[in-house]
């Protein structure tokens, strides 16, 4: 499947070194204003090539809208968004056009379609996420007119783990880093790892602000299940938490539980969502890369004949993949809210009623 959500529904298309990448977004109300400033500070903040803690990959990642918008103002038709590959360096990959690359879909993607795009890793390259980006920037306008706000940090690299979360600070971050006491360190592993040419893995945490209670369709559409299927659907992501995650299986109930009062919640382990609704808290999320597996070790694999062969990769490749990828947790973050904004516009009759 190229397509993800119910109401609002996106689809992608596009290889890493083919003509250009884009997407396709139905179900935007009309009337919406399409701020194109905004929408390419997003694919800005997620592009390659800023430093020396991503690839050398040198990409404008321009977007240009071909439908859906008249006048700066969305008409209800589908959205159209275009970005062209301009700096492919394809040559590179000849050396594995038929090797397997460990850690990569190479392998699944063969075996199941019988075709070796070995450029990148075409359709299964990260590329493809500057679209997932260009549509989340959409669906976050939709969001910034209701006052919810989606926003994001690096809280973890290489094992060295944020103790404070500053969602101010990592936007003014070149890593993102949420704690400005680890930043330092952060970097150093990143760059310890290229130099040796090898990777790292992080973790990206996601905050979703003012999102209203009610948002979610249970039983087989909850909030936290989407989430969920929208995170681990991007390259790299080995791992989804809601709120305390994992802790949760190691605490008891009277610990875990969040007591309620007149004000409100006074905590928030479940991560602002309860029997896959949102309950009016801040809803947190914590998604895990693993190392970006394009490292320039001499690594074992096969051929496409099955031949066992030992080689060294060449080409432009993220040190650690969870930087570029924070920003994309927020753009899919952002789709699943306004999906789940407009399903709920009809739960009641009361809200039938009130646009009828």
């Amino acid at each position: 499947m190229n397509s993800f959500g119910v109401k609002l529904r996106y689809s992608t298309f596009g290889e890493s070194h083919g003509v250009a990448i884009g997407c396709f977004l139905d179900g935007v109300p009309a009337g919406l204003k399409i701020d194109e400033v905004f929408i390419q500070s997003e694919l800005d903040r997620r592009k390659p090539g800023k430093s020396e803690f991503e690839t050398a990959r040198k990409e404008d990642d321009k977007v240009e809208i071909l439908s859906g918008v008249f006048e700066g103002v969305s008409t209800g038709t589908p959205i159209a968004m275009l970005i062209y590959n301009k700096n492919q360096k394809s040559k590179d990959y000849s050396n594995i056009k038929d090797i397997f690359r460990p850690g990569h879909a190479d392998f699944t993607y063969f075996h199941k379609y019988g075709i070796r795009d070995y450029r990148g890793g075409g359709r299964s390259s990260a590329r493809e996420t500057a679209a997932r980006v260009a549509a989340g920037s959409i669906a976050k306008l939709m969001l910034s007119e209701l006052g919810i706000e989606v926003l994001s940090g690096i809280s973890e690299v290489a094992g060295i783990k944020a103790e404070n979360f500053d969602y101010e600070s990592a936007k003014n971050s070149i890593i993102y880093a949420l704690d400005r006491d680890k930043e330092a360190a952060q970097k150093a592993a990143i760059l310890q790892a290229k130099n040796n040419h090898d990777s790292v893995g992080g973790v990206s945490r996601i905050i979703i602000k003012n999102a209203p209670i009610g948002l979610g369709q249970p039983l087989y559409y909850k909030l936290d299940g989407v989430l969920a299927d929208a995170m681990m659907g991007l390259n790299a992501v080995k791992a989804v938490e809601i709120g305390d995650g994992i802790l949760s299986a190691s605490t008891e109930g009277s610990q875990n539980n969040d007591e309620i009062r007149a004000n409100g919640f006074k905590t928030n382990h479940s991560g602002g969502i309860l029997g896959g609704i949102s309950n009016g808290e801040d809803i947190v999320l914590n998604v895990y890369f693993k190392p970006t597996p394009s490292i320039f070790k001499e690594q074992q694999t096969v051929t496409t004949t099955n031949e066992e062969v030992d080689f060294s990769l060449k080409g432009r490749h993220d040190p650690c993949v969870a930087i570029r990828g924070t920003v994309v947790c927020e753009a899919m973050a952002a789709l699943v809210i306004a999906d789940m904004l407009l399903l709920n516009m009809g739960s009641t009759m009361n809200g039938v009623k009130k646009y009828y």
